[in-house]
């Protein structure tokens, strides 16, 4: 009996041991979930109590309001914080959850980057996926750009350009050279050794000014050279101003919306023929619709916000078919054609090619 009654008690030991474990032990997991919805063609306010502006403002050319009660919303996914460790019974949870999807943590916060870093890098992605949306909606209604300026994408926390070059500086000239496309900046840079200082002519809130760097020694495995700290990219200009105004959302896979939303505002037809249409997808220049992440909880969130259609890039719909919600059509798309096309399509009343 004695020998029973410890084992008993070993056992539960054990069970009790194993169970609180599960609660306290965290994991190298992360949460997405759906996330919040736009309508590219309407406001978004703020909960700071500021006032209402529009996703998209057009000025200097005419546009056109659309009063059919048509939307186009752009779709987000919700991921847990860089600090969230879920224990494992919250890591169950989820893997059980038809609302949510578990992954490692990596997925969305690569080793060694901090979450400052994968914010700047997502804001970085966000800016450009703007500046390919406008130029690929212009060029569907034939308008080119006037010229395309080298820009400062990103600066790398703790370099010498840190609080010296801010994102969306126009890089005009560097030690007075002016610059033909994003490589000069660092063939110029390259002149100079570690420790040498160089001029960046830049253009802020539209004032030019100086900026002179300190270069650092590179640290990495290949030859000495000398290192700024940012990553230059390229912006195009336009013979009218074209701003997407929404805050708290990075990453590139609003592109094709803010693209359909463009076109819209700038077109007599109403795109949407008064349906709720969500959708996703990155695009570049050229109007080629890209796959994106969390396609499952993309097409959750825009069930709950009313749409009906969703505009799904062609190599995530063998993922959307999985888990797509009752009474939401899948629309294939591979370009930015494709996707007015489809909304052509529905406008007659016909059915635009699917997900299979």
């Amino acid at each position: 009996m004695q020998r029973r009654a410890l084992t008993l008690t070993l056992s539960g030991t054990t069970v009790a041991l194993l169970t609180a474990s599960a609660f306290l032990i965290p994991t190298p997991y992360a949460e997405m979930s759906p996330g919040p919805t736009y309508d590219t063609l309407g406001s978004y306010s703020t909960d700071s109590g500021q006032p209402a502006k529009p996703v998209i403002a057009i000025s200097g050319t005419q546009t056109y309001p659309h009063t059919g009660g048509g939307q186009l919303r752009m779709v987000t996914v919700e991921v847990s914080r860089a600090d969230y460790k879920p224990n494992s019974v919250e890591v169950l949870s989820g893997w059980l959850s038809s609302d949510k999807i578990v992954v490692p943590r990596t997925v969305i916060y690569p080793e060694g980057q901090t979450a400052q870093e994968a914010t700047q890098q997502n804001t970085a992605m966000f800016d450009d996926s703007e500046d390919q949306a406008i130029t690929a909606a212009l060029a569907a209604k034939n308008i080119k750009p006037l010229r395309t300026e080298v820009i400062v994408d990103s600066v790398t926390p703790g370099s010498p350009a840190d609080g010296k070059l801010q994102p969306q500086d126009v890089i005009d000239a560097v030690d007075g050279t002016q610059l033909a496309n994003p490589n000069d900046v660092h063939t110029l840079i390259q002149k100079h050794k570690p420790g040498d200082t160089v001029v960046f002519t830049v253009t802020r809130d539209g004032k030019q000014q100086q900026v002179s760097v300190v270069t650092t020694q590179s640290n990495d495995s290949g030859p000495s050279r000398a290192l700024v700290g940012f990553l230059p990219g390229t912006q195009n200009v336009f013979p009218f101003d074209v701003k997407i105004q929404l805050d708290n959302v990075g990453g590139p896979s609003a592109g094709m919306m803010f693209a359909l939303g463009i076109i819209d505002e700038l077109s007599q037809q109403d795109l949407t023929g008064g349906l709720k249409i969500a959708g996703t997808g990155t695009i570049d220049s050229t109007g080629a619709v890209g796959p994106i992440g969390g396609i499952q909880m993309k097409t959750l969130a825009a069930k709950r916000d009313g749409a009906t259609v969703f505009l799904t890039p062609a190599a995530n719909c063998a993922d959307a078919v999985k888990n797509v919600p009752s009474g939401l059509r899948l629309v294939k798309v591979n370009t930015l054609q494709d996707a007015l096309t489809a909304l052509n399509t529905l406008r007659a009343g016909g059915t635009p090619q699917g997900c299979s």
